[in-house]
């Protein structure tokens, strides 16, 4: 794991499916199975992946992705991105309502800011439902960017791919398994819709980071 610490003053995918399964369960006073494939509520998280625990977010570990996070003096991790080979994937967490999803409308409101600074941004249906893909201009060229949204149970996860995994959702491949493993911790505080979700670093990291004066620190793998 490698992070910087900034100086100071500086539709969820097959849950229509996994709904009825766990209706189907209810009704027949089972307990109800592990949805297959996340991201996971906390509460329905399969317990034997190593993850590596980042507050609301936990990330399974995944062999050759790098988790890249940057984070405040207090250790507030502000970004937190899953880099393998010249894929790129970075990753948000967000309060959402109990009664309904929020990503339809983030997802409009991201494809009005693009268009508004002139780029081009269009739906697809993709693994996670609708997606928006984009062509942006950057100080290093044009880049595209695969944006995917989560709604789960009072939050959502959103998703920015780069990189070939942009525009080939197969080329995604480790960055796929770590999306498809992350377990999702809301708490129950009270939260306005869209807040980010507090993510932090592991108490060891923050300790290694504070004696190194913010040089970048190895970090557990496990949750």
């Amino acid at each position: 794991m490698i992070f910087s610490r900034k100086r100071a003053g500086g539709g969820r995918h097959a849950h229509d499916e996994r709904a009825t399964e766990v209706l189907d369960s209810y009704d027949a006073e089972e307990t109800p199975t592990t949805p297959s494939r996340g991201p996971y509520d906390i509460s329905e998280a399969p317990d034997d992946v190593q993850r590596l625990d980042l507050g609301s977010l936990h990330i399974p570990a995944v062999p050759e992705v790098e988790v890249r996070v940057q984070a405040d003096p207090q250790g507030v991790i502000q970004q937190v991105v899953l880099v393998h080979g010249e894929n790129a994937l970075q990753l948000g967490v967000f309060a959402a309502p109990r009664s309904e999803g929020i990503w339809d409308e983030v997802r409009e409101e991201i494809r009005q800011s693009l268009f508004a600074d002139g780029a081009a941004a269009q739906e697809t249906q993709g693994e996670y439902g609708t997606e928006l893909h984009a062509r942006v201009r950057t100080q290093d060229g044009i880049t595209d960017l695969r944006f995917v949204g989560v709604d789960g149970p009072r939050w959502m996860v959103r998703g920015v791919y780069q990189g070939a995994a942009a525009t080939d959702p197969a080329a995604a491949g480790p960055l796929r398994q770590c999306m498809d493993g992350l377990v999702v911790d809301r708490g129950q505080e009270a939260k306005p819709v869209r807040e980010p979700l507090p993510l932090r670093l592991p108490r060891e990291v923050a300790e290694q980071a504070e004696q190194a004066g913010g040089a970048p620190a190895p970090a557990p793998r496990e949750a």
